[in-house]
Parts: C-alpha cells; sequence; structure tokens
C-alpha cells in the first residue's frame, strides 16, 4: 500500500503521495499497481510457477484478487496471458 510504501522511505503517506504526482502524474497507488503487474508478467511468461503461488508471492492474499487484478489491467487472465507468451517464444 502507499502506506506502507511511504513507511519504508520515512516519510508521510501524504508528502509521497504529492511528490510522486508532480513527477511522474500518477498516483502513488498506481505506480505501485504497474510495478505488481510488471512483476507477474515477468513471473508468467519466465517461471514455472503456478498461478496461485505467484499471487501469494505478490501479495494477494487469493488468487481471485489476483486474477481480478491482472484482467482489469491486461484484459487477459493469468492463464491466457501465460499461454500466449509461451506461444511467442
Amino acid at each position: 500500500t502507499a502506506s506502507d510504501f511511504a513507511g519504508q522511505l520515512n516519510v508521510h503517506v501524504n508528502h509521497l503521495n504529492r511528490a510522486l504526482r508532480e513527477v511522474t502524474e500518477k498516483t502513488t497507488t498506481a505506480l505501485i499497481a504497474e510495478r505488481v503487474l510488471q512483476e507477474a508478467m515477468v513471473l508468467l511468461k519466465y517461471s514455472t510457477w503456478n498461478i496461485s503461488d505467484i499471487a501469494y508471492a505478490l501479495g494477494f492474499s487469493e488468487v481471485t484478487h489476483f486474477n481480478n487484478f491482472f484482467k482489469k489491467h491486461t484484459v487477459k487472465n493469468p492463464t491466457q496471458f501465460r499461454k500466449s507468451a509461451l506461444s511467442e517464444k
């Protein structure tokens, strides 16, 4: 979360949000989501981990939450993405 990230940086969450918005024109939450999505795509494409292992490794408490998150940002579910990524190799 944004507050976890701010805590790791020892800054107030409002300061972090304001600074990131000025520099990137994106919210802290959006930037975190982009990074999680990027990592998910790499793991789906290059690892042999199953979907649930990837979901838990990325901090999702339920695989369905990961599936919904992934589909919201890519239009494909993780299984579809993995199949299409493997067919491109």
